[in-house]
């Protein structure tokens, strides 16, 4: 048998199911290849087994043949480590982000080309685009399930490499699609979160590798409210688990966390869900990733994501000496989290993006030693 062109990443899900249908469809010379990315922990959380067996069978209903690859090394020193040092310093990380780029367009490219094929594809919803000598990563068609924001670390090389078969599609019409096509995974339930926390409960989880201290809930004041189980565990903006139940001379209002320090192991929360302890209008990021190759120029004006499905925000971006950024919003921006990626756009095409280092909220700023990071000169 020859060597197939195109060498789909098959999930066991029905996005990527889909995305091989059609390629079959198109008359491409496609195969299938399963990555584990997590070695079972004997927990039964992690769901890879019931998706291998759900991708060998769509490979089997479409005829193509199906490849096994276990990437969960690579998953655990260019993934984990990563996403438990970041937790240990009280950010927030996004590994999905570092997925995409350190495995499925890095050794899942390598290990397709091993077995002689040209491209890749992902049931991703994104576009990709060329103009000229130029990629472009755009949004998905379907906003409401658009992935460019977890594709922003990609570049030139893996764009010309790639395929997004769905990305033209919606949700709905892809469902009725695997339908009408009797794919086994047709029905079957998007997954959420990450593989490796499963159904589990994150603070069990997390507690295995990083071991939390009880610590003060206090506002921002300084008065103590509550105890809290491990500040590892919160994010800014975040409601519920807190578990504070009614506090003496306080409104019966819901708690949110308006910062952490790690260092103190105090969680600071207040009641009001636009607090302006949460508020910023700055950020500044770690070095940028470019998928161009290049920024724009060294100043202009975009629209940012701070988190997932969050809609644009208007913004200007300072490129600075060293590579970072230094990002400026007309309006108050809610809960921006150090951690957390920052991806730009114009229109639909995705510039590219940075890990948030910091930003202006008040009570990071007085947690903050000095300097201050927005002191750096810029470009």
């Amino acid at each position: 048998m020859s060597a197939p062109r195109i060498m789909v990443g098959v999930s066991g899900g029905v996005d990527s199911s889909v995305a091989a249908w059609r390629l079959v469809q198109q008359g491409e010379p496609v195969a299938g290849l399963f990555m584990q990315n997590w070695a079972d922990d004997g927990s039964g959380e992690c769901r890879a087994e019931d998706d291998r067996r759900d991708a060998v069978a769509v490979c089997g209903l479409l005829g193509i043949p199906f490849h096994f690859r276990d990437f969960s090394s690579e998953y655990w020193n260019g993934v984990f480590e990563h996403f438990l040092a970041e937790y240990a310093a009280g950010r927030t990380p996004n590994p999905d982000v570092l997925c995409n780029r350190e495995v499925k367009f890095k050794h899942f490219l390598d290990a397709a080309r091993e077995l002689g094929a040209e491209r890749i594809a992902t049931g991703h919803y994104a576009r990709i685009a060329r103009e000229g000598n130029q990629w472009l990563l755009l949004r998905g068609a379907d906003r409401s399930k658009d992935q460019s924001y977890f594709l922003h670390q990609l570049g030139q090389a893996q764009l010309s490499a790639t395929l997004f078969p769905i990305g033209d599609l919606n949700k709905s019409d892809l469902r009725r699609m695997a339908r009408d096509a009797n794919l086994p995974t047709h029905a079957k339930k998007d997954s959420t979160g990450i593989c490796f926390i499963g159904e589990r409960d994150f603070r069990e989880f997390l507690g295995q590798y990083l071991p939390a201290r009880q610590g003060r809930i206090v506002d921002p004041d300084g008065a103590e409210i509550a105890e809290h189980p491990g500040v590892f565990y919160f994010t800014l903006g975040q409601r519920e688990g807190l578990n504070i139940g009614g506090v003496r001379g306080r409104p019966a209002a819901p708690w949110y966390v308006v910062g952490k320090d790690v260092a103190s192991n105090t969680l600071y929360v207040d009641q009001d869900r636009e607090s302006p302890w949460l508020m910023s209008t700055e950020l500044v990021s770690e070095n940028a990733h470019w998928i161009a190759g290049a920024p724009p120029a060294a100043r202009f004006e975009c629209t940012a994501q701070t988190r997932y499905r969050q809609p644009d925000e208007a913004c200007t971006v300072q490129v600075r000496d060293d590579g970072s950024l230094h990002v400026r919003f007309p309006t108050p921006q809610r809960a921006v989290t150090p951690g957390q990626s920052l991806v730009l756009y114009q229109g639909d095409v995705c510039l590219g993006g940075a890990v948030i280092a910091a930003t202006d909220a008040p009570l990071e700023q007085r947690l903050r030693p000095t300097p201050s990071p927005f002191e750096v000169s810029a470009a």
